[in-house]
């Protein structure tokens, strides 16, 4: 796969997975607005991003075919390990605009901020621990794998 297209991919997936984060929030802080419903949003919404944001980058980022109940279980649990670093700093953005602003446009900008800085990171250790044994294909000018032999 060619870096521009890895980088368009991951890109466009991680803002699906934002917009389904977001999403999940705004519905569950649609029932109340309180300093309680808004840790479950958060909570639900890093969940519903999770799992959507693994299912895009198992199959179109890092290729992966594997199928099965024990492939994905040890996959996603190895995935949401490596997220737990990443949505420190997802939620820790989030957390200091609202705290700062009090408004949910600020509160979602530093959710949109925390989530990007954690994509990039959380490229890096997927990349190292959880697809790491994926077969890469054979390195090709202009391929991911050429331009990482670079």
């Amino acid at each position: 796969m060619k870096l521009r297209t890895l980088v368009f991919r991951y890109a466009l997936f991680a803002v699906i997975a934002t917009l389904a984060n977001l999403g999940a929030q705004r519905v569950v802080l649609s029932f109340r607005e309180d300093g309680a419903a808004l840790l479950v949003a958060i909570a639900v919404g890093t969940g519903v991003g999770l799992v959507v944001k693994y299912l895009l980058d198992k199959r179109w980022i890092f290729l992966d075919a594997s199928t099965g109940a024990r492939a994905h279980g040890k996959r996603f649990s190895r995935y949401t390990l490596t997220g737990v670093f990443t949505t420190a700093i997802f939620w820790g953005m989030e957390t200091v605009f609202w705290m700062i602003w009090q408004t949910d446009l600020m509160r979602e900008l530093g959710a949109v901020i925390g989530l990007a800085i954690g994509y990039v990171v959380k490229f890096q250790l997927d990349k190292r621990f959880v697809f790491e044994s994926v077969a890469a294909p054979p390195a090709q000018h202009g391929t991911v794998a050429a331009e990482q032999a670079r």
